[in-house]
């Protein structure tokens, strides 16, 4: 589909959907729509047996309720664009919506950061120093962590996306994915954006780098207390309970990863490209969080069996 550049207007954004796959997006929608609701039921589904097995009220759980809702809200901050696209209901977007919209989805991605690496911190206390577990990692303590990951991932974005409302975008208003992103609206800016790209930028190293590196030198000093265990087996346990929250980290990084190579390196890539790993970076982590827990935490898993075999009852 053409769209000439006398369609746009200053507070109007055309969203790209799947180019080349219009006419498959009615069918695109059902397998898109099943995804979501396996983000939705997922999250909920550990929210629930969190909140309702006491013998789940640990420090490990919390984190993991704070991992699910971060993820569910991801889910409902790019629902409406993507399905909307898919079933033919929206094209367009405002400026306001768009910005919103970006802030929700940067925002809950750094916040997933922030949690994935509290809970490495929990890993490494639960390994390093099995015995001040419980006097570390207090209620009250747990408490001022999700505080302050909520403070650090809603309160640094501000400055970089409000003023994007005031930016002059004189380009073709066509994203380049299902919903909106800050390097798809600077994209489009005339204005001088080099607080937007130093700040986002910034942002991204005090977040999301200073996070992964955290994190790896939180499991060089898990792995360097494992060695020293004696037992075989004992190194195999406590490596273990090291699995769920290992897989988690790869399905959060490698997406943003393979998205910023293509952002950087893929300016001669098809279109659909583009799209396929916006909506990988903004699905897979929500959708696959829950299965991985589910699988891999065997307390999580007794519960949710014990729940469906109530049910079917």
């Amino acid at each position: 589909m053409s769209i000439s550049n006398s369609n746009f207007n200053s507070s109007r954004f055309v969203l790209t959907g799947f180019p080349g796959l219009e006419v498959h997006c009615p069918w695109l929608c059902i397998p898109f729509s099943s995804i979501y609701a396996l983000v939705f039921l997922g999250n909920c589904m550990v929210l629930h047996v969190i909140r309702t097995e006491s013998s789940l009220h640990q420090p490990m759980f919390y984190f993991l309720a704070m991992l699910a809702l971060t993820d569910l809200c991801m889910g409902f901050s790019t629902v409406y664009t993507v399905l909307g696209i898919l079933l033919g209901l929206i094209q367009e977007i405002s400026l306001d919506s768009c910005i919103a919209q970006s802030y929700f989805i940067h925002g809950l991605s750094f916040m997933e950061s922030s949690v994935l690496l509290a809970m490495a911190f929990d890993r490494y206390i639960a390994i390093c120093y099995p015995l001040r577990y419980s006097s570390i990692l207090t209620n009250d303590k747990i408490m001022k962590i999700g505080v302050a990951i909520l403070c650090r991932s809603s309160l640094l974005i501000p400055p970089v996306i409000i003023r994007l409302k005031f930016l002059n975008y004189c380009h073709p208003h066509i994203l380049s994915h299902s919903f909106c992103l800050h390097q798809d609206l600077i994209r489009m800016a005339c204005s001088d954006i080099r607080f937007n790209s130093i700040y986002a930028l910034t942002l991204v190293i005090i977040n999301l780098l200073l996070d992964a590196v955290l994190i790896l030198i939180s499991y060089i000093r898990i792995l360097h207390t494992v060695l020293a265990i004696a037992s075989w087996e004992e190194r195999l346990k406590s490596l273990q309970t090291c699995v769920s929250h290992i897989c988690a980290v790869l399905v959060f990084y490698i997406p943003i990863i393979g998205l910023t190579m293509v952002h950087r390196f893929g300016k001669h890539l098809s279109p659909l490209v583009h799209v396929l790993m916006g909506n990988i970076y903004v699905i897979l982590p929500p959708m696959m969080n829950p299965v991985i827990y589910s699988i891999k935490t065997q307390q999580i898993q007794k519960r949710v069996q014990r729940l469906f075999c109530m049910k079917g009852a």
